[in-house]
């Protein structure tokens, strides 16, 4: 479904128990609603789940220019405004758990808690060339410059080579991904720069990260866990980036122990 939202028309999918709080699941760059297939009968079975496209991605409007991620969180919280709804428990994953950390600092009346996946606070100086470099690449030759460089930091070799009809979706989303919506969340995500500002954070916080991703490694996870007060960080055996997909079974019953402890409103 979509909804009008801070400017922009928003892809949504609201499903799951009716009386229960929301858990509102936010995707990684290049990916859309479907990234958190895995985790809907677990999460909706006790929660009302929230999973949207972020601005430039899937059925969500793609506007061609530069976004920052105070924006994108301000989109979430906008169709949580559109949806009446008040409060969230926050699940984010890479760009998502990005997202979670904007409204933790920004908007922290509107979380119940937050759990960040698979992500960083800060992209360093040094990492400017590679981003630049992603983003021209898109640009001359669409999202099929990127897309098995990303599945292999996406996954591990083994799970890459098995039998897992999920590899092959996320392959079929990242390269449905507009041009515009993966350049307007690249410059977004090239700006990052929340680390100095994560002992702010009093929202119950999670932090879950696969032992073998690359592109947001356990180091960029125990920075965070240093820096927000009594964070919980879990790290999570034989995965890579989508560690929710890889080890959907570790990644669900650590993400469910964590939300079953917090005190939950309906609204």
């Amino acid at each position: 479904m979509k909804v009008h939202a801070n400017n922009i028309q928003m892809n949504h999918e609201l499903t799951g128990n009716k009386d229960a709080a929301v858990v509102m699941l936010s995707h990684a760059l290049g990916s859309g609603i479907s990234m958190w297939d895995p985790q809907m009968e677990v999460l909706g079975s006790r929660y009302r789940v929230l999973r949207y496209d972020t601005r430039g991605h899937g059925g969500t409007d793609a506007p061609a220019n530069a976004y920052t991620m105070e924006l994108l969180g301000d989109d979430a919280v906008r169709l949580m405004d559109a949806l009446d709804i008040e409060k969230v428990h926050w699940v984010g994953l890479s760009m998502g758990g990005m997202v979670g950390q904007s409204i933790a600092l920004n908007h922290s009346d509107r979380l119940l808690s937050l759990a960040l996946c698979d992500t960083a606070a800060i992209v360093p100086e040094e990492a400017q060339t590679l981003w630049q470099e992603r983003i021209e690449a898109v640009r001359a030759q669409g999202m099929q410059a990127l897309v098995e460089s990303t599945l292999e930091r996406w996954f591990t070799p083994g799970y890459r080579s098995g039998d897992h009809p999920e590899v092959e979706l996320i392959r079929r989303v990242f390269l449905a991904t507009p041009v515009a919506g993966f350049v307007g969340c690249s410059e977004a995500i090239r700006k990052l720069a929340y680390l100095d500002r994560l002992s702010e954070i009093t929202t119950p916080t999670l932090i879950v990260v696969g032992e073998d991703d690359p592109g947001t490694p356990v180091a960029a996870s125990e920075a965070m866990h240093k820096r927000i007060p009594d964070s919980r960080l879990v790290v999570l055996p034989s995965a890579a980036h989508l560690s929710n997909i890889e080890q959907a079974r570790a990644f669900n019953q650590t993400l469910m122990d964590f939300l079953l402890e917090q005190k939950s409103s309906v609204r």
